[in-house]
């Protein structure tokens, strides 16, 4: 049997308080920072509870709106998501650095995640904002996205994603959440799901077809109703595969 590595990531600090039972299995965690939820308060107790797990820690900028939880296109001026962005980057880096915790990557939430991966002109915008920024660190990435093809030519490593309890569409977007199929809630469905990712460098999209994706970092949705019984079962099982889950 080989062996494979793997570093599972949640999106955390969104108001559902399950950080504590998530962070004992996974490595890495992308931290709401005030554009689609999180303040100052949340940031701190997931950071500071992150640290005690020892778990990367990473930044979850989206567009400024708690309304829709960030998941809907916002008109917005490249000026007005700079200085959101830039806002919420300094407010989580004010955070970190009263824990003494380093910022490990950047990723990106919701409808900018998923309009970053595939609007070429979004995807420019964003990582100008991000260099302008100063940022250094690894952005968490869609394999084959805008943002794969164009980060480079900023100065940045990327981190291919691919997420656990979702299902993808042919041209590897996900399915979308409107729909009764986009999440994967069952734990065996989403451990098939990873190991055929993981092992093979493709995903089984909806349509049952093989697509190629590389992946690095698997995300599981903390806001996934079974998100604690995915993870549980995921660090039990993975190792039985021979995956190890990076810490």
């Amino acid at each position: 049997m080989g062996h494979w590595s793997i570093d599972i990531n949640c999106d955390v600090g969104e108001g559902m308080g399950n950080e504590a039972l998530l962070f004992p299995h996974i490595s890495s965690c992308n931290v709401a920072c005030g554009g689609h939820a999180g303040d100052s308060q949340s940031m701190s107790k997931v950071v500071a509870l992150a640290k005690e797990h020892q778990i990367k820690v990473g930044a979850h900028p989206s567009y400024p709106d708690k309304k829709n939880f960030g998941r809907k296109v916002m008109a917005i001026s490249e000026g007005a998501l700079e200085n959101s962005i830039h806002d919420q980057l300094r407010d989580f880096e004010t955070v970190l650095s009263k824990e003494n915790v380093p910022l490990n990557h950047v990723k990106a939430h919701g409808a900018l995640y998923n309009e970053t991966a595939k609007n070429p002109d979004l995807a420019h915008a964003y990582l100008n904002i991000l260099k302008s920024y100063g940022l250094k660190v690894p952005l968490y990435v869609p394999f084959g996205s805008q943002m794969d093809t164009l980060a480079p030519d900023y100065g940045f490593e990327v981190r291919h994603e691919a997420f656990g309890d979702r299902n993808y569409n042919k041209d590897l977007s996900l399915v979308s959440r409107k729909l009764p199929n986009a999440l994967i809630e069952q734990p065996e469905a989403v451990l098939d799901h990873v190991l055929y990712i993981i092992k093979n460098g493709k995903i089984v999209t909806l349509s049952g077809e093989s697509t190629p994706m590389e992946s690095q970092t698997i995300c599981i949705h903390g806001d996934t109703p079974s998100a604690y019984q995915i993870l549980m079962y995921l660090s039990q099982e993975l190792p039985k595969h021979g995956v190890s889950i990076q810490k």
